[in-house]
């Protein structure tokens, strides 16, 4: 059995999520008043508190046309392994995506098939909503990818916020900048923009509701826009999420496409 760790997890194929638990998971004394764009992205990234764990979710995308839904359960260890396999509807049932490191494959039973997605593959859409593979291999701790400085002080979903705006400190990140906006009790964020070096606005995400899972509040349901697509965007919704579950070694491995 996989053992129980520190760090954020990472969520994969159908939950695209930055989900955040209470600020005393955190590691950080609740006493103490974030203030610097570093302590608030750092309390951000450190409130999952959860190695490993295990979620239930639903996908609505929203097309130009008509809305459609994927239902899906992933399994994540850390920041670099994750499992998922889509349960519903039928024609999507039984595919899976696996991520080890830096690597990224998807099985379809329908032609039997193992495929390995990389290069410009990475920047396709995933089952047709506004979240590309690229999206999902990107390092969800963001404090190892971005400067955070505050920006200000604003509301969202009726909440106070600091606004922070994040710049990218490697060039091969997949959004240059970044600016969101953080829940100020429970270090949850509840709305962001992302954008490209040229100052483009490329996707957008915004937290429709936020509640708790066990000890930890968690976004259960948001909306992902792809600023370049027509529709009104990919909505996410968690069902369930087990936290510091034991996940048996075999699940991330290549084998377990195929079972």
């Amino acid at each position: 059995m996989r053992k129980r760790g520190t760090g954020a997890a990472w969520l994969t194929g159908a939950i695209l999520v930055y989900s955040f638990a209470a600020a005393r998971a955190s590691g950080v004394p609740d006493g103490l008043q974030a203030t610097s764009g570093t302590e608030i992205l750092k309390r951000v990234d450190a409130n999952l508190g959860s190695d490993a764990k295990v979620v239930v979710s639903e996908m609505i995308i929203h097309g130009r046309r008509a809305s459609r839904s994927i239902r899906s359960k992933s399994w994540i260890l850390g920041v670099t392994q994750s499992f998922t396999e889509y349960l519903e509807p039928a024609r999507e049932k039984g595919t899976k995506m696996l991520k080890l490191g830096d690597e990224l494959w998807t099985y379809t039973p329908a032609t039997d098939r193992i495929i390995k997605i990389s290069g410009h593959l990475l920047r396709q859409s995933v089952m047709g909503s506004d979240l590309s593979y690229e999206d999902m291999m990107e390092d969800p701790v963001l404090g190892n990818i971005y400067e955070a400085a505050v920006a200000g002080e604003e509301t969202a979903l009726e909440r106070p916020c600091w606004v922070l705006e994040l710049t990218a400190k490697k060039e091969d990140t997949a959004y240059f900048k970044r600016k969101a906006w953080v829940d100020k009790e429970r270090f949850v964020i509840l709305r962001e923009e992302m954008f490209a070096r040229s100052g483009k606005l490329l996707k957008t995400l915004e937290a429709k509701s936020v509640r708790r899972f066990g000890n930890r509040w968690v976004q259960d349901r948001m909306v992902f826009k792809d600023a370049m697509k027509t529709g009104d965007g990919t909505e996410f919704i968690i069902e369930s999420m087990e936290f510091d579950a034991a996940i048996p070694d075999h699940v991330f491995s290549k084998a377990s496409l195929r079972r």
